[in-house]
């Protein structure tokens, strides 16, 4: 690789990062405004993420008496996993640094990183909804990994490999081949997206009733700057699911190279894409109810089952392509 050939790769990964950390917010923002629209209220200002970001910045942090290190340091490192993945996942261009250690199995180990710490974090100080909200959370984590990595299986197998830059590239930018194992791995990581990021019809994002809430749960005892990291760590994690999905399922738009016409056509169509599948997640919402936390199983394990069953549509009708 050339000096040249480094220097632009090390710039369009700082890119997808930055792009990430200021559009997260923006993207949870969206996602509330259309749902109030959906549902006939006033909507929030779409910028009120931010708003909250800063104000919860400026605070001072109160930390419980009986806090270890470990409930002081994991906000950062429920942070810094989030932003690795969303930095990872090739939504600008598949020329990216990162792109030979952007493997699927590695982000799903993050996204799992993140859940234990957070999940000990609320265990920390020993109240009861921390402790509830824990166990919810790992149970939530132990049926949702198995579907997801059957889903990145899928494109796997499709691409041969299971390089996220190199599942784009083939599904992107190859000859154009209809998968009907993809209609049935993209309902299950729909499924699977809901459940991970706390939305409805498993858990409900804007609830304070703490007998049904799980991400809440758990950062109860949290204030200032320490709230504020989760928080944004929350929104890049929505952000990274949403790209996730745009780049296995609606790969069209993604760059070959690093050239910066390139990486613009694919910026306008990533905001795009972006928009149309949170008023989508919104509409979802608006649809649907929050389902008892005894149900989840069955959500979970009915996304096992498609995200399986598309590896068998794949190799029994798929497997001559």
């Amino acid at each position: 690789m050339t000096i040249y050939a480094f220097a632009t790769q090390l710039l369009t990964q700082l890119l997808e990062l930055v792009i990430a950390l200021a559009l997260a917010p923006l993207l949870s923002g969206w996602v509330a405004v259309c749902r109030a629209r959906l549902q006939k209220r006033c909507p929030p200002p779409p910028l009120l993420p931010y708003h909250t970001l800063l104000k919860l910045f400026r605070k001072d942090v109160l930390l419980a008496h009986n806090a270890s290190s470990l409930f002081r340091v994991a906000p950062y490192i429920i942070f810094s996993c989030m932003a690795l993945a969303s930095a990872i996942v090739p939504t600008l261009s598949t020329e990216l640094l990162f792109a030979p250690a952007a493997d699927a199995i590695a982000l799903v180990g993050l996204f799992a990183l993140a859940r234990v710490f957070i999940a000990l974090a609320g265990m920390d100080v020993g109240t009861a909804f921390g402790s509830l909200g824990a166990r919810r959370e790992m149970l939530i984590g132990f049926l949702a990994e198995p579907a997801l990595l059957m889903v990145f299986f899928t494109a796997s197998i499709i691409s041969g490999s299971t390089s996220l830059a190199t599942i784009v590239g083939t599904l992107a930018h190859h000859e154009f081949v209809i998968y009907p194992s993809l209609a049935f791995a993209g309902v299950a990581f729909t499924m699977v997206s809901l459940a991970e990021n706390g939305r409805v019809p498993v858990d409900n994002p804007s609830t304070h009733l703490e007998l049904t809430m799980i991400h809440e749960a758990m950062i109860l005892e949290y204030s200032g700057r320490h709230l504020a990291l989760i928080e944004w760590a929350a929104s890049l994690k929505l952000f990274a699911y949403s790209c996730l999905g745009i780049a296995l399922f609606f790969p069209f738009g993604v760059a070959e190279s690093t050239g910066p016409g390139a990486l613009a056509v694919a910026g306008v169509f990533l905001v795009g894409k972006l928009a149309f599948g949170g008023f989508v997640l919104a509409l979802i919402e608006t649809l649907n109810a929050k389902m008892r936390v005894f149900r989840t199983p069955e959500f979970l394990g009915t996304a096992f089952l498609l995200a399986v069953l598309a590896i068998l549509v794949h190799l029994l009708l798929e497997g001559g392509r």
